[in-house]
């Protein structure tokens, strides 16, 4: 795939921010000339055409200015969360008010078996298996733009349980084999407990196996979720009350096909797309399987399922399932959208500035590279827009309008068999009618 090449004025505003942002996110390097790095390899980041290595950011001849990155950027020993927790919190006071912090899994392919966390696994995001590093992001994600913030590198069990291999690349005597969501959902955690941030909602694409486990760890810290989910996914609902059957469970799918006759209709705009969407809604209370290891609870945690269908579609396409049970559905299906903003972010601006360029084989490197690019990618936006102190606050508008769904119904054979009882009123306490202006 073309990378995009980052134009001329737009180096220039980020080149002048990187200075600023030196001095407020990097006071936790203690000696000066890390920081001279720092602004040496961030400007590198935005600057150098092609692929982002020591190498061409050094550029033709300059062996000094390689090895002193290359010590910084892979040896040197300085801590990365510090300067990731001040990014976040900077983004906060100057960026668009974040609406959600995101997880964005990041394939990088590789020929080889040197750089770390690197091992032929099987990638849901490419459908087959690859020889490649899987990480995550954590974006803070609003309407107009989305920063990544915080990173994880998932290590398969060789980088982990082989001594030898796990001293060569300095992976620190904490860090477990386990799955990407596993690492991601930690890694919410970790920002949720310590690093003084407003607590968003956070928007991720579960796999069914990791389900309990997540929806458990965030429930533990009252952190609100929308988990996008598959439509095979069994979800236990109904027998709420004293004259309602049940609990009775069937597939994410066929109990929001259930509920057709209830949809509304959501009229919004795709991020990066000027040209309007529709998409019809619906949902259902349900409740959480525990996780395996756990004894179920006395009062198992409510949550709702969200089901979609594009305009023309027959059948439900999209799921998620959230604990936040007090926000409109057009609000929850727009938070969700979101990882639409941070995919055309990570194409257009973290792509170019290097995010996947790094090659050593330095777990500290790898983390290293991952923060300044971070920086990087805040500077490009953040240098192509307006100071928050120049941004007037207008008049809220409405960027999205729901109103009860009027389709033609299907025929019997077209829709595929529904549950045997139906949930009640699909909505938790709360939640507001059906027609819903959204700010």
């Amino acid at each position: 795939m073309a990378r995009a090449v980052l134009p001329e004025d737009s180096v220039k505003e980020a080149c002048e921010l990187i200075d600023v942002m030196i001095s407020l996110l990097f006071e936790s390097l203690p000696r000066r000339d890390q920081r001279n790095w720092a602004r040496v390899y961030l400007n590198g980041l935005v600057r150098t055409n092609g692929k982002k290595t020591i190498r061409n950011i050094a550029g033709t001849g300059a062996s000094s200015v390689e090895q002193s990155l290359q010590q910084f950027i892979s040896k040197s020993p300085w801590d990365w969360t510090p300067v990731r927790r001040s990014l976040a919190q900077h983004l906060e006071r100057t960026a668009q008010r974040p609406l959600a912090w995101v997880l964005q899994p990041m394939v990088i392919e590789k020929a080889g078996d040197r750089s770390v966390g690197v091992g032929r696994q099987f990638v849901p995001q490419l459908g087959r298996t690859a020889n490649c590093q899987q990480a995550s992001g954590i974006w803070l994600a609003s309407s107009e733009a989305s920063f990544p913030v915080e990173w994880t590198l998932t290590l398969p069990g060789p980088w982990t349980s082989e001594l030898m291999r796990r001293r060569q690349a300095g992976i620190p005597d904490t860090a477990r084999s386990l799955t990407p969501a596993q690492d991601a959902v930690h890694a919410v955690q970790r920002m949720a407990a310590t690093w003084q941030l407003q607590r968003r909602p956070v928007v991720m694409e579960v796999a069914n196996c990791d389900l309990p486990q997540s929806i458990d760890s965030f429930t533990l810290q009252d952190i609100p979720f929308v988990f996008k989910v598959d439509g095979s996914l069994p979800v236990s609902f109904g027998g709420a009350g004293r004259h309602k059957p049940g609990p009775h469970t069937a597939p994410a799918r066929e109990l929001i096909d259930s509920l057709r006759s209830q949809r509304r209709v959501v009229e919004w705009t795709r991020h990066g797309r000027a040209e309007g969407a529709v998409t019809l809604l619906t949902s259902a209370p349900i409740v959480a399987t525990p996780c395996e290891d756990r004894p179920a609870p006395i009062s198992p945690t409510p949550l709702l399922l969200l089901g979609a269908w594009s305009e023309a579609a027959l059948l439900p396409s999209e799921f998620w399932i959230t604990n936040i049970g007090d926000r409109p559905l057009a609000q929850l299906f727009l938070l969700a959208k979101l990882t639409d903003r941070v995919s055309l972010d990570f194409t257009e601006t973290c792509e170019p500035v290097g995010i996947r360029d790094f090659e050593g084989r330095s777990f500290r490197g790898w983390h290293h590279h991952a923060t300044l690019a971070s920086v990087a990618h805040a500077a490009k936006l953040l240098g192509a827009r307006p100071h928050a102190h120049d941004r007037h606050p207008g008049p809220a508008r409405p960027a999205a309008l729901t109103r009860p769904a009027t389709l033609a119904p299907r025929s019997a054979a077209a829709r595929p068999a529904t549950p045997a009882v139906l949930p009640p009123h699909p909505h938790l306490p709360g939640q507001t009618p059906r027609r819903e202006y959204i700010r």
